[in-house]
């Protein structure tokens, strides 16, 4: 039996520090998972960030509030969901999570906790464990499934490569270039036929 697991942001929902970014006017959030390999390097300079500019979790919540999956990603989702067992893996965080699952239609998620002071700063944040998505994949693995993945982003290819069968969603060019081997698609229709495909066989 397969679990195909999904990354969250740039696949099904645009990324939530691009969006908060456009929202804030300040393009110094922009840099995401697919610009900065070393998510911890990444999240501490998010940190900072916050911090100068007087920023927390309710101003981010406020953005994520009002943002709706990418276009054709639930019907994707739906029918997914319908010929395979899913799991969205996420670096993202369990209080940025759920606003979005709603307009998903609540599927499972496995992510990460922020750190968060009574005044609402975000101090710091809480991994499931170092490198999640790919020990998730091997924990599905160890007890009898097999798995697809797939993802955008550099925190992506561990669990991709480490799957029966994994692909690459509206990556980069760099990504796409530096891997030839993985399967890399634009569109979900084609998307979700490369997945039923593998479930076929």
């Amino acid at each position: 039996m397969y679990v195909t697991c999904l990354d969250l942001e740039g696949v099904l929902v645009p990324e939530i520090w691009i969006a908060f970014a456009e929202e804030t006017g300040i393009p110094e959030f922009k840099r995401t998972t697919r610009d900065e390999p070393d998510y911890d390097k990444l999240m501490q300079y998010r940190i900072a960030l916050l911090k100068e500019k007087g920023l927390g979790l309710k101003e981010i919540q406020t953005t994520i509030e009002k943002i709706n999956p990418l276009p054709g990603a639930k019907e994707f989702l739906d029918e997914l969901r319908s010929v395979s067992q899913v799991i969205i893996l996420s670096d993202t965080f369990t209080q940025f999570a759920g606003p979005l699952m709603k307009k998903l239609g609540y599927p499972s998620i496995f992510c990460n906790t922020l750190e968060v002071a009574e005044n609402g700063e975000i101090t710091g944040y809480k991994l499931r464990q170092s490198n999640g998505k790919f020990h998730a994949v091997k924990a599905l693995q160890s007890i009898g499934f097999d798995t697809i993945a797939a993802g955008d982003s550099f925190n992506d290819l561990a669990m991709i490569k480490a799957s029966k069968a994994g692909f690459l969603f509206r990556s980069t060019e760099k990504i796409i270039k530096d891997n030839p081997e993985i399967p890399a698609f634009t569109e979900y229709s084609d998307f979700l036929n490369a997945i039923k495909n593998v479930l076929a066989n």
